[in-house]
């Protein structure tokens, strides 16, 4: 437990040391906020996780676990500042002092997204502000996850999801709008970190929106934000992951098929459409083509070009995207 303690409060003292630099040097801030950025998103490395996991001198706990062996720093400071608030109160003030600067939000939210929800806070100015800030740093780092293809930030996401936004006493930590934005901000990624098997459970604690009255109930508001999300994703394999985990919506796509009616009657729904969407009614689309798109039984179709065709074609990825929007829009009913 010392080479433990005496490891973390070397990591916090560096963090604490560069984030002064980074106050002190205007010129070189942006380099070295993203510099320890960077740093803290690492995977533990051997010698770092041989410390870190020991529990006694005779016991290492064993890095078999899913959890365990995909490890970064943030993960394990951010236990830190929860079992040891003190050791993190510089780094929140050089952060505070930081606030506008980039990557200052993201790094807050790594290594204080446990403290602001398990350690007692009575200045409810800071709360609005790290409410605010925890959103907008996970948004940011949830985005790295999708253009790099990755998910080194799960477990900040399923902290997020299993630990606050499904458990009432953390969310009163924060404002309402906070509580809304964050649900928004998860309804957006669930798919993505593969934790759509939660969907059920995570809509019944959907908080009340304003605009409910136009917008509708938990999943209308959950599809609309999947469906702009899908619009805005420019990674092919991150797409067509969305498009395989589709289940989540529990075989919606076939409950779609049964409200079109018939296929004239489909056809006059999307008339005029810039990017039209037909079902291959009775058949499905060769292994050969379209097949990586992940839905077999549905062609899409740009005008002037065949569907073969526009897989080969620079819009496609952009028109999958409006397409499944376009899906997700008339499944919602179906999540009620």
């Amino acid at each position: 437990m010392q080479r433990e303690s005496a490891y973390l409060t070397a990591l916090t003292q560096e963090i604490e040391r560069k984030l002064q630099k980074a106050l002190n040097s205007q010129s070189q801030r942006l380099q070295l906020l993203q510099q320890l950025f960077a740093d803290i998103a690492l995977e533990i490395d051997d010698r770092a996780r041989d410390i870190i996991l020991r529990r006694d001198e005779d016991k290492i706990v064993s890095a078999d676990d899913e959890f365990e062996s995909q490890l970064c720093f943030y993960d394990v400071l951010a236990d830190h500042f929860v079992r040891v608030p003190e050791n993190g109160k510089c780094i929140l003030d050089l952060i505070v002092q930081l606030w506008s600067q980039s990557f200052a939000s993201n790094i807050f939210a790594l290594l204080f997204h446990k403290w602001l929800f398990e350690v007692p806070i009575d200045n409810p100015e800071a709360l609005l502000r790290y409410g605010s800030a925890i959103v907008q740093g996970s948004s940011n780092v949830f985005w790295i996850d999708i253009q790099t293809n990755t998910r080194r930030f799960l477990s900040l996401f399923r902290y997020l999801l299993e630990e606050v936004a499904l458990v009432p006493s953390h969310l009163q930590k924060i404002s309402l709008q906070a509580h809304r934005d964050l649900f928004l901000l998860l309804s957006r990624f669930i798919i993505f970190y593969n934790l759509d098997y939660m969907l059920e459970s995570f809509l019944k604690h959907f908080p009340d929106f304003p605009n409910a009255f136009l917008l509708g109930g938990p999943a209308d508001i959950f599809v609309i934000e999947l469906a702009d999300q899908l619009q805005k994703l420019k990674v092919e394999p991150v797409l067509l992951h969305y498009l395989t985990h589709m289940r989540a919506l529990q075989d919606c796509l076939i409950f779609f098929f049964s409200r079109m009616g018939t296929q004239d009657d489909y056809k006059h729904k999307i008339e005029g459409m810039p990017v039209q969407l037909y079902i291959s009614w009775g058949s499905y689309v060769s292994n050969k083509s379209c097949s990586s798109c992940g839905l077999g039984y549905i062609r899409f179709t740009l005008p002037h070009r065949s569907s073969s065709e526009a897989c080969n074609k620079l819009v496609f990825p952009t028109a999958l995207s409006l397409v499944l929007a376009f899906i997700l829009l008339e499944l919602h009913h179906h999540l009620h």
